[in-house]
């Protein structure tokens, strides 16, 4: 079988391997032409059957793909706060980019970091840009003590940590309605789970 044919017959095997593994068709396309590339150099005659080879050569380079793009990731994470990570998704289109893997990130940082109420105030302040004569009315706090506690929440938030764990799994209430939220372009449906957990931190 001419290489040609070869290529024509398992490209879209290849490609729907590698979409699957790497769920992003720009990176499944660059990795299914590497591997045909890497195919093309190798004698054929020491190739018992192509298919096999194919697919383990273009498992292998998602494989390691995503490792590298893991490791890129853990060197940015271990310089950056959550606040730096926050501002960095204010002018998001969350709609168009996926950053579901970042968003837990930060947002599992946030959650161990700080309590409801800094957690309603840092959130609509920095990312919703609400004044504090606004914030005062959703958390039950005075305009001044609402500014001390955005300024206290950032001081938590921009310690370093080595490394943040994610956990997709775990992923709360509030989160989902902060990135529908954010979808939105209006904080409602966040500022109403807030303020529930607000008040059940009140009866404890």
């Amino acid at each position: 079988m001419e290489a040609s044919q070869t290529i024509a017959l398992y490209q879209p095997t290849l490609q729907a391997i590698a979409l699957k593994m790497l769920g992003c068709m720009a990176d499944a396309e660059d990795m299914v032409q590497d591997t045909f590339l890497k195919w093309l150099s190798v004698d054929h005659d020491s190739i018992e059957n192509n298919k096999s080879y194919l697919v383990k050569a273009v498992t292998n380079n998602c494989i390691n793909h995503l490792n590298t793009l893991k490791k890129k990731k853990d060197e940015c994470l271990e310089n950056l706060s959550a606040v730096e990570l926050f501002a960095k998704y204010k002018d998001t289109d969350f709609a168009k980019f996926d950053l579901e893997n970042e968003l837990s990130e930060a947002w599992q940082h946030l959650q161990k970091r700080l309590e409801p109420v800094e957690k309603a105030v840092f959130v609509l302040r920095e990312i919703f840009d609400y004044e504090y004569e606004e914030l005062q009315h959703i958390v039950d706090k005075k305009k001044d003590n609402c500014r001390q506690i955005f300024s206290r929440s950032k001081e938590k938030l921009s310690i370093k940590s080595k490394k943040l764990k994610t956990d997709l799994s775990q992923q709360s209430r509030l989160l989902e309605s902060f990135k529908f939220s954010c979808a939105m372009g209006h904080p409602s449906e966040f500022i109403a789970d807030i303020k529930k957990e607000i008040s059940s931190k009140k009866l404890f």
